[in-house]
């Protein structure tokens, strides 16, 4: 089992792309933690909307930029692409790290920073997602999928804690600084793949449209709809974290910055065991996005309801188990039932939802969490969660035959297979 589990990590490329990338996700965490910390407590008097704010601005430019973002993707070198997003990250953090450093920062620095760094994410994202491809077989994407996301919420689990300890000792400055360096592992391991050895598939051809071709094609694919619809609900309304946790931990139960960090690396715990129990499978099975979305909602109550500080932390260790079930599935979902010659373009509109929602959904929350409570906000999670529940049976019960078949005490739920 453990062997199936860690199936992808048998190629060198893979081994060297991914022990890279969680060092550098462990410092993008870390300056995550730091920026959120620092307009929430330094730049702001426990501003929930400006942290939302914030968010938006860094996670905004994928839903403008997508088209764009996907026809690089397709069309162009991913592993040279990302030689020149990662490095115009790391200059963004060397950047934010120094007007820290030296006292001149302001809030809108800020705001301009998270906007420049979601422009150059806006086009990072879909390459990455695409270049997992490269890197191993088809018959091992949905596994390399799985053990991506179990990196970059390993590095959740790592980066928020020692960030919130590092923000106590040396303060939020050199965490921008870390993290500029971290960006030096990511870097080294794209130079040093074997490049003969990359799983290369014929790159699109261009020709007029194919900026949009995209959006024709998943508009004709209900099975893909399905998919994206559900995941602009989650993405809108759930995954508004920095919001629920920072507002909770400080109006709520008075933690600290470590407290603060200790609650993110909560629910990146419950995120690491829920992509691991997604790479077992051979495949991504649709009826996970169901399951997966109703835990959502019934853990969002729980968490809203917590009583201490220490439940909320165990309600969050289960809601990221649920998220990170879900986003694996519906990633792996996506790329499978994708045309190759497409899925750059796929996956941008994928990442401009996954990330650009952000932009109306996040400063929603905080001005919930300003304006009724932090626990209120949370419920917006829970509501959105049951509604993506509903436009998942919908489509199960009209495109797969969705039905129900007793088996003793047993209760199970049967589907058609897509052709």
């Amino acid at each position: 089992m453990l062997r199936a589990t860690f199936r992808s990590l048998s190629g060198f490329n893979y081994r060297l792309w991914a022990a890279g990338a969680l060092v550098s996700n462990i410092g993008s965490w870390m300056q995550r933690t730091a920026q959120d910390w620092i307009v929430f407590t330094e730049l702001t008097a426990n501003d929930a909307t400006a942290v939302g704010v914030t968010m938006a601005l860094q996670f905004g430019p994928s839903l403008f930029l997508l088209p764009f973002a996907g026809y690089i993707a397709d069309h162009f070198d991913g592993r040279r692409v990302m030689l020149v997003t990662q490095t115009l990250q790391a200059a963004l953090a060397l950047g934010l790290g120094i007007l820290t450093l030296t006292g001149h920062i302001q809030l809108w620095h800020v705001y301009l920073f998270a906007l420049m760094l979601g422009c150059v994410t806006a086009f990072d994202a879909p390459v990455r997602q695409t270049f997992v491809a490269e890197l191993v077989s088809d018959a091992k994407l949905s596994n390399a999928v799985a053990l991506n996301s179990t990196s970059y919420q390993l590095a959740r689990m790592i980066g928020p804690a020692l960030g919130g300890l590092l923000i106590a000792g040396i303060g939020t400055g050199w965490l921008f600084i870390i993290n500029f360096v971290t960006f030096g592992a990511v870097i080294a391991s794209l130079l040093a793949m074997r490049v003969a050895e990359l799983h290369r598939f014929e790159r699109a051809v261009r020709k007029p449209g194919s900026l949009l071709e995209g959006f024709g094609y998943v508009r004709g694919r209900p099975d893909l709809l399905v998919v994206f619809t559900m995941l602009f609900l989650v993405a809108a309304f759930v995954m508004n974290f920095a919001v629920f946790i920072s507002a909770m931990a400080v109006t709520v139960f008075g933690a600290s910055a470590g407290g603060f960090g200790l609650l993110s690396s909560a629910l990146a715990i419950g995120s690491v065991f829920g992509a691991l129990g997604s790479a077992r499978r051979e495949k991504p099975r649709a009826i996970l996005l169901l399951a997966s979305a109703f835990f959502l909602a019934v853990l969002f109550t729980g968490a809203a309801l917590a009583p201490t500080y220490f439940t909320f932390g165990v309600a969050l260790v289960g809601l990221g188990w649920a998220l990170q079930m879900f986003m694996t599935t519906a990633n792996g979902t996506v790329q499978l039932l994708t045309e190759p010659m497409l899925r750059g373009r796929v996956m941008a509109i994928y990442m401009g939802i996954l990330n650009g929602c952000t932009l109306f959904g996040a400063p929603f929350a905080g001005w919930v969490a300003n304006r009724y409570g932090a626990r209120w906000s949370l419920m917006i999670g829970a509501a959105a969660a049951l509604v993506a529940v509903a436009v998942g049976v919908r489509y199960l019960v009209r495109y797969r035959g969705l039905h129900t078949k007793r088996e003793g005490w047993r209760l199970r739920f049967l589907l058609r297979e897509l052709p």
